[in-house]
């Protein structure tokens, strides 16, 4: 059975919660089976059974991280201000510092880079996706500008956000990540006209 049809059952779902739990205090890049296993309480041969390979199963936990990234972007979209970017923009970087958020970040910057030198194995793709997902909510409402200067914009506030946490996860310094992005949110309100702005000044 391939991992694409395998059936999903209760303890799969278990065993996915527990090793999802153990990859974020440990990681993915050296991820081996044994100890995997027996600090879930399981079996290699069961893991196998239950996810088809090893790369069954990394996928698999890259899929249930992105879950988690998109519950905070469908968060973020619900919100009744969230039509408007810069405060789509603090509320993603609200998210982003809270502490116990650290090690799921942590793992999707590890799952990022790797998906960059090893785009055919189980990390395919998902930079990618990482990069859509976020550009998507970064549009705010269903019915955004969507022009070429709009895209740019966009592009440009992830990749400051990007930039910022790859900082923020590499010192812990909260206050000056923070700061450096409400200086890119003046930026962007003293040249942007519309609801993000209020023109030139």
């Amino acid at each position: 059975m391939s991992d694409a049809t395998r059936a999903p059952s209760g303890r799969r779902e278990e065993l996915l919660e527990s090793a999802y739990r153990y990859a974020l205090r440990c990681g993915l890049a050296d991820l081996s089976l044994r100890p995997l296993a027996t600090a879930i309480g399981s079996s290699p041969r069961v893991l196998l059974f239950l996810f088809g390979s090893k790369d069954g199963l990394i996928r698999e936990l890259l899929a249930r991280a992105r879950r988690e990234e998109l519950a905070l972007l469908d968060q973020v979209r619900s919100d009744p201000e969230g039509g408007d970017p810069t405060t789509v923009v603090r509320a993603i970087w609200r998210w982003l510092v809270a502490p116990a958020h650290r090690p799921l970040l942590t793992l999707w910057l590890e799952a990022y880079a790797r998906s960059l030198v090893d785009p055919r194995g189980p990390w395919a793709g998902f930079a990618r996706q990482t990069v859509d997902d976020w550009l998507t909510v970064l549009a705010g409402s269903p019915d955004h500008e969507d022009t070429a200067d709009a895209r740019a914009e966009r592009t440009l506030t992830l990749a400051v956000l990007r930039g910022v946490l790859l900082d923020l996860l590499a010192t812990g310094d909260v206050d000056r990540t923070t700061a450096a992005v409400e200086r890119h949110l003046n930026l962007v309100d003293a040249v942007v006209p519309g609801p993000a702005g209020s023109g030139p000044r």
